[in-house]
């Protein structure tokens, strides 16, 4: 008998400490139309599921719907969810309404399997793919029991190397799908808060009762009742209207930001992708713009073999003897009704292990969408460090104010 979660024991408001971790490429299931990473830092989440509770950690992710949890131990992959360990834990049947009514919005259709159970199928950026069933049992968050969550119960089966070990359990899907984690809980809003300092911080769901904090600022959530190829109507679509550099915005037409008739170039806010990624031409007009305002406090890398994460082509030698980078433009994305402003050491990313001689090297952290062939514009994390991010569902709109991250963990009582 599938269970209908319960909410009632439930408070207003959860607060989970957040932690990033990088993670191997090939262990994060990734939808066709996000960029695939050869090691992505991702924003983490630490719980307990099932009865008695198993410690589980999970990815989290507001371009994705389905949470789910590796439930197959294997050598790489030692951190999984055991079902049979777990008394509350119940498969759901392919006959069930959540198997046929609630997944309409799977990148893959959900399917029967061969026990008349339903079967959900994830897509990997290396196009492999991982099967399982769609389960439910109780998430314990704080002193909060949640019974009867819907997940993915996942086989580990991937193409990715096998000792690169996955050091999360899983991915809690937070887009605006029926089964995502936040719809399924039936919260208005949910936030969280990336410190830029030490990259912890904390996810909240429920409402924040912010009012010790600088306002927020809000910007409209973008939605399309037509089904289009391209266009994901699950993900948080906003309006991305220009970018500035050093306050001067850059001459591109505001149609160049708009999706075109096949739903191509939506702007999608996305915590389970590290960098932000513009379609060519608001890339190219930004990567020149912000090559004449460094070029004479930073040496370019002429390499036309590297290319960082298959994306970002504008990089920098900085001598290792430098401590501190050299003032740098600061790049604004204008949303209708909100901005974000990325400053300082955000706007370069040093590129992990990579050195020429005694330099190492920085890339600007925007990249190209149309090299990875991705028909969109994705907000990544990075640049949401020390913003407080707001998804307010009940309102269809996404609210931001710049504040440090961990002043608002302090206040929250977590120690981050």
């Amino acid at each position: 008998m599938e269970s209908q979660h319960c909410l009632s024991s439930s408070p207003k408001m959860l607060i989970l400490p957040l932690k990033t971790q990088v993670i191997p490429s090939g262990s994060v299931p990734r939808s066709p139309n996000k960029p695939p990473f050869h090691h992505n830092v991702s924003l983490i989440v630490s719980l307990t599921v099932g009865t008695p509770p198993q410690n589980v950690s999970m990815v989290i992710d507001t371009g994705s719907e389905l949470s789910w949890l590796h439930c197959n131990k294997t050598l790489s992959y030692p951190t999984t969810f055991d079902p049979t360990r777990s008394t509350s834990y119940q498969t759901i049947p392919c006959s069930s309404p959540t198997c046929t009514n609630r997944t309409q919005d799977f990148p893959i259709p959900a399917s029967c399997d061969s026990n008349n159970l339903c079967h959900a199928t994830l897509s990997y950026a290396d196009a492999s793919s991982s099967d399982g069933n769609l389960a439910s049992d109780v998430f314990h968050i704080g002193s909060s029991d949640i019974s009867g969550l819907v997940f993915g119960c996942m086989d580990s089966v991937f193409s990715s190397n096998s000792d690169e070990d996955s050091k999360s359990t899983g991915l809690m899907g937070m887009n605006r799908g029926s089964l995502s984690f936040v719809s399924q809980l039936g919260f208005p809003k949910f936030s969280y808060c990336i410190s830029g300092t030490d990259f912890s911080g904390l996810l909240l769901l429920g409402e924040s009762n912010l009012t010790w904090s600088v306002p927020l600022n809000y910007t409209p959530l973008i939605q399309i009742s037509t089904p289009l190829p391209y266009f994901d109507r699950v993900a948080y679509t906003v309006q991305l209207e220009g970018i500035k550099v050093l306050d001067k915005l850059l001459p591109i037409p505001k149609s160049t930001f708009e999706p075109d008739h096949t739903g191509a170039g939506q702007t999608m806010v996305d915590s389970g992708t590290q960098f932000t990624f513009l379609l060519g031409p608001v890339y190219n007009a930004l990567r020149s713009a912000f090559l004449n305002q460094t070029s004479s406090v930073l040496r370019v890398l002429e390499d036309p073999d590297f290319v960082f994460q298959g994306a970002m082509d504008l990089c920098y030698l900085v001598p290792l003897s430098q401590r501190v980078l050299p003032l740098l433009p600061t790049v604004t994305l204008v949303f209708r009704g909100a901005e974000m402003t990325v400053s300082g050491d955000r706007v370069l990313y040093r590129v992990p292990g990579e050195l020429r001689g005694n330099d190492s090297v920085h890339c600007l952290s925007f990249g190209n969408s149309d090299l990875l062939g991705v028909e969109a514009y994705v907000i990544g994390h990075h640049h949401q460090q020390n913003v407080w991010m707001e998804f307010d569902l009940e309102k269809s709109r996404i609210g931001l104010a710049q504040v440090r991250c961990d002043l608002a963990g302090q206040r929250f009582g977590v120690a981050l």
